[in-house]
């Protein structure tokens, strides 16, 4: 079984087991949490399409860690004035392992 889930913004395809690492949540390390803004749920015999939501589908994942993504830098120049900055930026982020899918 599969499920397509809405957090942070972005839409990511999960199966019970994966590891995904999303937008920062608020939530303590080893914690469980429930995300119910599901779009899809597959499998075998059938897909439910939500409009925009399927109702009673819910997505369970336990906090692995909370932690900072990769360095983005940025580099700025003006010309003629010699005029230099970089800039960089690590997003928070939370990574999840998903423990369970219900089809609601």
């Amino acid at each position: 079984m599969y499920a397509i889930i809405r957090t942070g913004g972005k839409q990511y395809r999960v199966r019970e087991g994966d590891r995904i690492a999303i937008e920062r949540i608020e939530a303590t390390e080893g914690a469980r949490v429930t995300l119910s803004d599901v779009l899809l749920v597959g499998d075998e015999t059938g897909t439910k399409v939500g409009t925009p939501l399927v109702a009673g589908a819910a997505v369970t994942a336990t906090v692995e860690v909370q932690d900072r993504g990769p360095k983005v830098t940025h580099y700025h120049f003006k010309n003629k004035t010699r005029r230099e900055r970089m800039v960089g930026h690590r997003q928070p982020r939370t990574r999840l392992v998903i423990t369970g899918i219900t089809a609601g």
